[in-house]
């Protein structure tokens, strides 16, 4: 078999691979040692983030006409590519969070729904939050008006009639003053 024919199906893999995908991360991972690399593959695969280390010139074929050929200047020297076809921001979250206690792993750039980022871009894209984070911080905001009122009505209802009491009191007095108010009006305006 010749070579290209033995390249050919880890081609078509990747490509499969970042067909429907939302981002794909590119990071140089050398010097992790197994248990890192373990782990992080772990907490990937748990966020539903495939992970895997390709050759560079597989992964630039695979990659032609996407959006992903932005990534051909960073594949070089060994790289692994994340991929996520879900959340978008989960690999750099994930990928970003483990970098800080292993060191040796390096995010290179990724493509996040189409947009090219750099190092520095990936890390800006690891600061925001999950889609569920998102909508529950959503729906928190949205109910907390809500729980506010129900719990003012709560108490109103639980003081029951004392606070219309003092409420009836008050409208007789404020109607006396102005009930004399309009008796004075006339008489100063004969004065002038």
């Amino acid at each position: 078999m010749a070579k290209v024919e033995l390249k050919q199906p880890i081609v078509d893999e990747i490509s499969a691979q970042v067909k429907d995908a939302a981002s794909v991360v590119v990071v140089d991972a050398r010097g992790l040692t197994v248990a890192e690399d373990t782990q992080l593959r772990k907490q990937l695969r748990e966020a539903g983030v495939s992970y895997k280390v390709y050759k560079n010139t597989l992964m630039k074929r695979a990659f032609e006409g996407t959006d992903f050929a932005q990534l051909d200047d960073v594949l070089e020297g060994p790289s692994a590519i994340a991929v996520a076809k879900e959340d978008a921001t989960a690999p750099a979250r994930i990928l970003s969070k483990f970098a800080k206690t292993a060191s040796n792993l390096e995010i290179k750039a990724g493509v996040v729904e189409g947009t090219f980022y750099d190092a520095k871009g990936m890390a800006a894209v690891a600061s925001v939050p999950s889609r569920e984070e998102l909508l529950s911080k959503l729906l928190g905001s949205l109910q907390s008006p809500i729980t506010n009122f129900a719990r003012v009505l709560n108490q109103i209802a639980e003081q029951g009639g004392a606070a219309e009491a003092p409420a009836a009191e008050a409208a007789p007095a404020e109607e006396a003053p102005a009930a004399e108010a309009p008796a004075e009006e006339p008489a100063e305006a004969p004065a002038e």
